[in-house]
């Protein structure tokens, strides 16, 4: 049976035994019961009668958007909030009125299809979260009913009070309270993944009282208790609460709560009181949604169909307006329009109420403008960003194989965006490095161990040209001769003759020795796992850190390989008799790591009866805490953190005291006392009461541990910064070992100036030691803004020379002050690369949305841990990576790939390719819809703004959903200007989005304006060629139901070859969607034709009878898609040829078989590469051209 034990089992343990408290503690329980911590639950007595009077929420979860009785009012409601959907709600419903030119059927079925495509998409979405909950609510529980006898009962059945018996890797079905496990101690292991996507186990211990009383199923009935709590809330790491049993009332803590949607793990069983239920529980509280992100294209697009309203609403104006006044005219001229009856009208057409007449009509030019506006735009948009998806999911060149994990994009709708990003943030450990800690070197005494060298020192060495590095880019010191190679041991790359193998016993300080690897093995919080078939014992560890630390202490002999409730055992080398002892050591408490706290320390006693305090933690805490006659090595330990900082490795320092008797009981009781309390400030009291321990330590040396950058970081960030992308990293590292670590991903280079912020100034450390708080702020932010003006001048002196800027937290928090984050931005945005050391979450969330809202570009955070979910959230994009801390940022990124070196082909292949796509259709979309639109508004205009339709309603209705609307969605999934190779190659290409040289206004416009051409040659080039001669061989002339299917046709002719001239890379998909869709309109005339004429009215037979047969009809059909075409084919010529973009450059080389040529391609890519530019091909370039060409700085 495992014992391991993890670090709240000791405090609870202790907290539990006491009964009686004092009357302090009975003050602060007394907010039990008041407001916020009301709950009263009643164990094992759900049916009680008063359980229904206070109504707490059932456990059945729903996470749908929609019920079967809201999806359609609901639904209908999200469509129509678009001001496009609701525009054609409106015409449609006015379709149904006298004023409309079109019949009502044509003018609602598009409508319908569009709405009912996207409801259909949305329901599909909403039915499988509707499976899921049906899964999770289905599942089926132990529940106790009567005489200790328990029922499998499914999840939605439990009520708060309900006892419940939950089995190994079962997930909790609601908030418990944990009675009793089937451990002798009453512990139990859990896994959290799903709340917080931490892998680690965590353990919960039961209260004594009841863990005592319940052991077997029959112990269950007669138990009874009253848990009084607090409400309901989303605060997944605190509880508060009490159980009383009989006249006894119990301080429950967070030890004790088992949350819904975590697991049970490595324990049998346990037995649990429901208090939460079902939306009341923790993880449902969580659940908020993600904050809504919306691409820079979806905004513009929704002003490009703002300004086609405004011009459709003009030009129903100005046709209104001429309207009545010819109207009027007709009075005076004897009705010189006859045809229109003014003489035999009430309304439209009445000469002697020719304003009204100008009313009805704008209404009627309203409904038949409206095709100016594409109905499908925003569906087609969202089917296309879906396949975008897909495609991006099943790239195998971003599927990391050795943790079977492929890129996921998790939402859709910012495809484009990936195409458009100006800066980077990128959290360091776990992104660019691989978080996984091996234990390298280490200061025991003032004497540093360890031989290893790390990358950060590899690239050091390569910088400085030191013989470190031979010439097969091995260490030169990697493998001595003579000696024998140790087995690889992750976690451990350690190697140091003088204290392997039990030769530590011989150094001078070996007593010192022997705490150090000592402390390493007790101080920690790791749970021993031994294999039983091989003996080996490994580690659960809550951070890669701690179980480097615990695996070199077995390595080097000190071997941890038991934890029971109150103990931990160590097996080690006893120097005196040379002989492997078993030593045992009572957990007294743990005080536990935190981000504030910066340490963490176990108290323990030794089999000789000394209390002792061990404790490791962050050197700008640790060192203020020594006691005078424990600074023997401070010199020396500081020279190597140093020196370990600079080799990018992350330290710890290590140090202990001892205590007496009455020193310890002093603070074991108001230790007791600060845990046992219940009020908003426990945490304070707590930090207080071990402010007071931790101090007049001694101290033994420092740990370093490497964090190796993950494989390919080097050559993602050159190719990045050669795409122009800014790239910031925000750690929170000391700033020794960031920018080290900095020069190994390439992300400093040698050359570069470094302006660094930091508040490591006499003047400020000479306050700090006096204590004067405000003295201190005000000293410290007229540093920092001092060091800015500086960073400010000293950028602007130089032109082409390239500038880091390093500004540590402290920094940081005055940097972001209102009145001087503007200016901190100023000089960050002219630096190559800028890096925030010790940096909190909060300042890595508030410096994203600085960047973000200061610039005004696109930006994009990355990140792996639960920490950089503030920042993934306030970036426009956030990227997960799906790494060794969990979950917690995938679930809240908008993009998941398995590691950093994927986010160069994730921007510069599928980011540019989608924004192209997307830019491209949404233009093209508006092009052929002005283009329809146009000869709708000339030819009424040529019919006196009579309100008559140029073509037949079943025409106007089917253009964009039929006739031109698949083309353009394979434009948006297929097209490649250039392949993924040459966008690889060429990364300044990614720059065409970040400029959005694409989407500009000049361009949309221009677009628009080729629109309004092809227009104005189809409708003058039809109408001038059929008028007034004989349309065919009887003599007959071409009537207006003849004209109206030649323009028509001309139309999808010529939108359809445009669409194939704009098209970069054909696929068959392409050429069935673009030549079928001109198939399919013959195909319909023909069917649609043959209906019977009070349905197809002026489309019957038009086709058999009037078009097929004449020769005419297929010269002028040929002639005006030539002529229509002709303008654009000639622009992109000129363009191509003499004022090519960058992708044209690029094309060009790949149609002059030029793409093998290494002198004529570096020509072309010497424009992606700048003397500010950070990467190895910018170092390289800085070496061999020492910036003659002052180009201007990204």
């Amino acid at each position: 049976m495992r014992t391991g034990k993890k670090k709240r089992l000791n405090l609870s343990k202790f907290s539990f035994k006491r009964d009686k408290r004092s009357s302090k503690d009975e003050e602060q329980h007394s907010q039990i019961g008041g407001p916020g911590f009301s709950r009263v639950v009643h164990c094992n007595e759900p049916d009680r009668a008063d359980a229904a009077l206070r109504n707490y929420a059932t456990n059945y979860v729903r996470t749908t958007k929609y019920t079967a009785a809201t999806f359609l009012p609901k639904s209908l409601f999200e469509q129509f909030r678009r001001v496009a959907n609701f525009y054609f709600l409106v015409t449609g419903i006015l379709s149904f009125t006298s004023l409309a030119p079109y019949s009502a059927v044509s003018a609602i079925v598009p409508l319908i299809i569009v709405i009912g495509a996207t409801m259909i998409k949305e329901g599909i979405e909403d039915w499988r979260r509707k499976q899921q909950d049906i899964e999770v609510n289905n599942r089926k529980v132990k529940v106790h009913e009567v005489g200790g006898k328990f029922k499998q009962t499914e999840w939605r059945h439990l009520r708060v009070g309900d006892i419940v018996k939950v089995q190994k890797d079962e997930f909790f079905p609601a908030d418990l309270v944990l009675l009793s496990s089937s451990y002798e101690d009453a512990v139990c292991y859990v896994e959290t993944m799903n709340l917080d996507g931490e892998t680690n186990l965590k353990l919960k211990q039961a209260l004594e009282v009841t863990s005592s009383t319940i052991n077997e199923e029959e112990d269950v009935k007669d138990f009874r208790a009253v848990i009084r709590c607090e409400d309901p809330n989303a605060h997944l790491y605190s509880f508060v609460g009490t159980m009383e049993i009989g006249e006894h009332q119990h301080p429950l803590s967070p030890q004790q709560l088992l949350l819904r949607d975590s697991k049970l793990r490595n324990t049998d069983h346990i037995y649990g009181a429901v208090i939460f239920t079902g939306h009341d529980t923790k993880v449902i509280q969580n659940s908020t949604p993600p904050p809504s992100k919306r691409s820079n294209i979806e905004r513009k697009t929704d002003k490009i169909v703002y300004f086609l309203f405004g011009l459709l609403f003009s030009m129903a104006f100005v046709g209104s307006v001429y309207f009545g006044i010819v109207t009027k005219e007709d009075l005076d001229v004897g009705h010189r329009r006859w045809y229109l009856r003014p003489d035999n009208t009430r309304r439209y057409f009445d000469p002697s109420n020719a304003p009204a007449a100008a009313v009805l009509h704008f209404l009627t030019a309203l409904l038949l403008y409206s095709y100016l506006i594409p109905i499908s735009l925003y569906v087609s948009i969202e089917i296309v960003k879906v396949l975008q998806s897909i495609f991006i999911n099943q790239d195998v060149n971003m599927y990391y194989e050795e943790a079977d994990k492929p890129a996921h994009a998790r939402t859709s709708n910012l495809n484009e965006e990936l195409g458009q990003v100006d800066t980077i943030l990128s959290d360091k450990t776990g992104t660019l490095t691989c978080n996984s800690m091996e234990f390298i070197k280490c200061s025991v005494a003032g004497t540093a161990y360890g031989h290893g060298i790390t990358e950060v020192e590899k690239a050091m060495a390569k910088r400085k040209g030191s013989p470190l590095v031979n010439g097969n880019g091995k260490e030169d010191d990697e493998h001595r001769p003579g000696t024998p190679r140790r087995p690889s041991v992750k976690g451990f790359n350690f190697d140091d003759e003088r204290i392997m193998n039990g030769n530590w016993v011989k150094e001078p300080r070996s007593n010192d020795i022997q705490k150090f690897f000592r402390l390493l093995a007790l101080c920690h919080t790791a749970i021993p796992d031994k294999d039983e078939s091989t003996g080996k014992v490994t580690y659960e560890a809550e951070s890669p850190d701690e179980a480097a630390f615990v695996i070199a202490a077995r390595e080097i002999g000190f071997e941890f390989f038991k934890r029971t409730q109150n103990s931990v055992h160590v097996r080690d080398l006893d120097p005196v008799s040379g002989e492997y002892v078993e030593r045992s050591y009572k957990i007294l408490n743990v005080l536990e790591f935190n981000s504030a706290r910066k340490r963490m320390s176990v108290i323990l006693r030794d089999e000789d009866g000394k209390i002792l305090l061990l404790s490791k933690g962050a050197d700008s805490v640790m060192f203020e805490r020594l006691a005078k006659n424990g600074r023997d090595y401070e010199m020396e330990t500081r020279e190597h953190v140093h020196e370990y900082a600079d080799a990018g490795l992350r330290t710890l320092i290590i140090a202990y005291r001892e205590l007496n008797e009455e020193e310890y009981n002093a603070f074991d009781k108001n230790f007791m006392q600060a845990k046992n309390s219940v009020s908003a400030d426990r945490d304070e009291l707590i930090e207080k009461v071990t402010e007071e321990v931790e101090r007049e330590l001694i101290l033994l040396g420092a740990t370093a541990v490497e964090d190796r950058l993950q494989q390919g970081v080097s050559e993602c960030i050159d190719k990045l910064a050669q795409a122009g992308i800014k790239i910031w990293v925000l750690t929170g590292d000391k700033m020794e070992t960031a920018i080290n670590i900095g020069y190994a991903c390439s992300l400093l280079r040698q050359g570069m100036k470094q302006i660094t912020i930091t508040l490591d100034t006499p003047e400020i450390v000479g306050l700090e030691k006096i204590g004067e708080k405000d003295a201190i702020a005000k000293a410290s932010k007229k540093s920092v803004v001092q060091q800015v003006i500086e960073g400010k001048n000293q950028v602007a002196k130089s032109e082409s020379e390239a500038f880091a800027l390093i500004i540590d937290g402290k920094s940081l928090a005055f940097a972001l002050e209102d009145d001087v984050k503007k200016m901190f931005l100023e000089l960050a945005i002219v630096c190559a690369s800028v890096i925030c050391c010790r940096s909190s979450p909060k300042q890595k969330a508030l410096v994203t949305r600085l960047v973000k809202e200061g610039t005004k570009k696109t930006t994009l955070a990355i990140g792996d841990g639960a920490n950089d979910v503030g920042m993934l959230q306030e970036a426009d994009i956030g990227i997960g990576i799906s790494g060794v801390e969990g979950m917690q940022a995938v679930m809240s990124s908008d993009v998941a790939i398995a590691q950093f070196r994927f986010l160069e082909r994730l921007l510069l292949v599928h980011g540019h390719w989608c924004y192209r796509r997307i830019a491209s259709m949404i233009c093209y979309f508006f092009y052929k819809n002005v283009t329809f639109g146009i000869t709708v508004f000339i030819y009424e205009a040529y019919t006196s703004f009579s309100g008559q339709p140029a073509y037949n309603d079943w025409f106007l209705s089917l253009y964009n959903v039929f006739f031109t609307s698949l083309p353009v969605i394979a434009l948006g999934v297929f097209d490649q200007d250039v392949s993924a190779r040459f966008c690889l190659k060429f990364p300044l290409l990614y720059q065409e989005g970040v400029q959005n040289v694409l989407f500009t206004w000049r361009r949309i416009i221009g677009w628009m304006l080729n629109g309004a051409v092809s227009a104005v040659i189809i409708f003058f080039f039809c109408t001038k060629a059929l008028n007034p001669q004989a349309f065919d061989e009887n003599g007959k002339i071409a009537e207006y139901q003849v004209v109206g299917a030649t323009m028509y046709t001309c139309v999808v002719w010529v939108v359809n070859c445009q669409m194939a001239l704009a098209i970069s890379y054909f696929t068959l998909i392409q050429h069935v969607f673009i030549w079928g869709g001109i198939a399919f309109w013959y195909l319909f005339l023909v069917i649609y034709g043959s209906m019977p004429i009070n349905f197809s009215t002026t489309a019957y037979r038009v086709f058999v009878d009037c078009l097929a047969p004449t020769p005419s009809f297929y010269v002028v059909t040929l002639y005006t898609v030539v002529s229509a075409l002709t303008p654009y084919f000639s622009y992109k010529a000129v363009r191509m040829r003499f004022f090519p973009m960058y992708h044209g450059m690029i094309q060009w080389i790949r149609h002059e078989g030029r793409a093998d040529d290494p002198e004529f391609c570096n020509m072309v890519r010497q424009r992606s590469i700048r003397p500010t530019t950070v990467g190895f091909t910018a170092r390289s370039l800085a070496r061999t051209n020492p910036l003659h060409d002052k180009t201007s700085r990204r």
